[in-house]
This record gives structure tokens, sequence and C-alpha cells, in this order.
């Protein structure tokens, strides 16, 4: 299979950029300048907390809040008890959707409001309730949309888990750029899905790779080639199986492919080259509807535990065990 595009290192944790982005960017580009100006305490505070290097550093960090597109291109970052924004992350909502919930929200109030006022204007003030209903059904599908629920993570050594929820369309060997005969096991989330997507194993970041590219339907079997895309390849640990310590092997490459859709089109992912992950730790997300592969040495399953069709929970559900 080829390359989709020249791939490019991704500037911020959302590549794609996007409108949502740029509004968030413009209120913090703001929200800064008063910092400086009002709160002058709080920003040598915050700053005298940063832990890491960042020479010649273009981000304007001062607190967590600037870390939100910047944390995998920024070498600062802030320890938890030093982090006074850190609650946003047990929130039960991903942080990278809150800025679409609050503008969607904000919406859905207003045009409520606009067509309560227009039928009440013409003496039909009942026929409110038809948009109402309406937009109620869109504003609950984008605050479930962006939910983020905690998950019980597999402890099984051998066990590789589901990088994302949704439904398995592919459960095939293809030829795979670096990495020759893989297995490769598709994903499709539906808008109705989770949308964050977690580690599949214990592993290293080698490298992550943005292309941009097309918005095909996900499951059109074009989109893996045309597709914007993201790809996070890994070394992760040998099981510590009879076969690999016959064989002396410590590593084994895995390589995480997050694709966007029709409808969603923008990827999140938040990995630097070098990071260490857990298994079912969180990665990034694709917002509204999109595609995740997994893709593994071919030979390297001793079981493949889901087939086309299944439903599956990202971090919870077992892809298959290492030989």
């Amino acid at each position: 299979m080829p390359l989709p595009t020249t791939p490019q290192k991704p500037t911020s944790v959302q590549p794609g950029g996007g409108t949502c982005m740029a509004i968030e960017l413009a209120w913090a580009r703001f929200r800064k300048f008063w910092l400086r100006k009002l709160c002058p305490g709080y920003v040598q505070r915050m700053q005298a907390k940063r832990v890491g290097e960042c020479p010649n550093c273009p981000h304007d960090t001062i607190d967590s809040r600037d870390l939100k597109y910047t944390r995998n291109v920024c070498g600062y970052s802030f320890k938890p008890e030093d982090d006074p924004y850190a609650y946003r992350n047990r929130l039960g909502f991903a942080r990278h959707g809150f800025a679409e919930m609050l503008l969607f929200t904000l919406a859905y109030v207003l045009l409520n409001a606009g067509f309560a006022s227009l039928f009440w204007a013409v003496g039909l003030p009942w026929l409110s309730l038809l948009p109402f209903v309406a937009l109620s059904l869109v504003e609950l599908e984008i605050i479930t949309f962006f939910r983020d629920p905690e998950r019980a993570i597999p402890v099984d050594p051998h066990a590789l888990v589901s990088p994302a929820d949704g439904t398995i369309t592919n459960v095939e060997e293809v030829e795979e750029p670096e990495l020759g005969k893989v297995l490769r096991i598709s994903i499709f989330l539906s808008i109705f899905n989770v949308h964050v997507n977690r580690c599949p194993f214990d592993g290293e970041v080698t490298d992550v790779r943005y292309f941009p590219g097309a918005f095909l339907d996900a499951r059109d079997p074009e989109c893996a080639v045309r597709n914007e895309q993201l790809w996070i390849d890994m070394i992760v640990p040998s099981p510590p199986t009879p076969l690999a310590a016959e064989e002396g092997r410590t590593g084994r490459p895995i390589r995480v492919k997050q694709t966007s859709g029709k409808i969603a089109r923008r990827i999140v992912c938040w990995l630097k080259v070098g990071d260490q992950i857990k298994k079912g730790e969180r990665i990034g997300m694709i917002k509204l509807g999109s595609r995740t592969d997994v893709l593994i040495p071919a030979g390297s399953a001793s079981e493949v535990c889901v087939k086309v069709g299944d439903k599956v929970a990202g971090g919870a559900t077992v892809l298959l065990k290492w030989v």
C-alpha cells in the first residue's frame, strides 16, 4: 500500500486546524493579554512552576491551558499538583471537545430564543416546540459525542486492546509501508460512539506523521489511502512467551492510524517521539465519525479475538493475543 501523501511532522495536537480551534486560540491570546495586565503575580507563579525545557520556545505558555494544542511540540509541562486546571481532565468529557460543546450550546440557546421570539410574534408560540425538539436532539448528540468514560483495562500481558470504540470492518493481512506484511484490524466509529482513542499496548512512540488528504466516508475502502490521517508508530515489548525467549525478541512494531471521515475532519493526537505509553492510555481523538486501524506484523497473533461486525470498546475489548 503506498503512502497517502507526503507526510508532515505535526505542528500541534490538531494538525488539520479548524474553525473551533482558531476561535479557541484567539480567545487564548485575549486571555493571556489580560492575565499579564491584571494578574502579573499569577503569571510569574505559573511560569516558575513549569518543568522541562523548550529552548527558544515559540509557544506562549502561561499555564496548562496553553499546552492544550502544543503539548506534543512544546517541552514545557506542569506537575498535576501545580496545575489548577487538572480537574478538567476528570469531568467525563474529552478536553479537546470543550470548545465545540461550548459553541454548539451557545448556538443552541440563541437559535431557540430566535425561534421562540418569531413564533410568539406571529401568535403561534406552540410551533416553537418543533425547532426546540430538533435542536435539542442535535445538542444532545454533540454533548454525548465528546463523552470520555473511564475503562477497565485488561491486565493480561498478552492482550492487545482496541484503540477505539466502534464496529470492526476489516480483519485482514495487507502490505504496509516500512512494516511489510501486517495484520490490519479496522474500526469504524459512528457519530454515536465515544471518539477518544487509546493505546493498544504498552510501548514507546518512535514516529508520529500527519498526512493531509481527502474526506471520504470512513467505510469507503479508498479512505485508507486517500483520506487525511495520522500514523503513530510504536515499539512494544514482546510478551514473555517461550517463542519470544527462543527468538531473543525484546520488541516489535505496532502502528495505529487515525483516519478522518466524511463528517469527522479533525484528528487530535498529543503523542510525540520518545513518549512511553501504557495500554489503555488516552492518546487522542477524532471528531465526529471516523476510522481507526491497528497494525501488527503478520504472524504475531496467537489468537484474533474479534471478527468483522463485532462491537468494540476502546481500551477494554481485547482484539488479539500475542504469540
